[in-house]
């Protein structure tokens, strides 16, 4: 699923299409020489034994991220089944992890095409328009129920000022 779901810049590949060197249920037909991006990336279902059995991609339609460093997990779900990840057992247990994210600073991005959803304890926030390269900045105050948070894109300064330019040129 990785094959599909994944962006792979060397080698011009979208997100959400099979990658031309994949054969689904083989594998990778170059993977001596297959790209960094491909050697760097580990589905987050095989890095951590406490991820249950069914969240397996082939079962499950998703490819899990473990992303440390922006203390966020990403659910990357297959946009031929995008309510994958709403389905028992997974939504639920996707509200457990981003209750636990939260309460660390962390949250659970779904990325599902170019649709992006953001999870936060019991609050999902529907993202319009995102890239890559804009940056995710949450807020959060208490509530009678517990935190409440809110989510704000702030568009790279690089692209916006590309954007600009190129309405310039226009």
């Amino acid at each position: 699923m990785c094959c599909k779901l994944l962006p792979v810049r060397e080698l011009a590949k979208p997100a959400g299409a099979w990658c031309q060197h994949c054969e689904p249920g083989t594998g990778c037909r170059i993977y001596p020489e297959r790209p960094q991006a491909c050697r760097d990336f580990f589905c987050g279902w095989m890095l951590n034994g406490e991820v249950a059995a069914h969240w397996r991609p082939r079962e499950s339609r998703m490819v899990l991220n473990f992303q440390a460093t922006l203390k966020r997990t990403v659910v990357h779900v297959d946009p031929s089944r995008p309510d994958a990840w709403r389905k028992p057992p997974y939504h639920a247990e996707l509200q457990v992890v981003a209750t636990r994210m939260a309460e660390a600073g962390g949250y659970v991005l779904i990325a599902c095409g170019v649709n992006h959803t953001i999870m936060l304890a019991r609050q999902e926030f529907k993202l319009e328009r995102m890239v890559p390269s804009d940056k995710i900045v949450i807020s959060r105050r208490p509530g009678p129920a517990g935190p409440v948070y809110s989510i704000k894109l702030v568009p790279d300064e690089a692209d916006m000022q590309a954007a600009a330019d190129s309405a310039a040129q226009l």
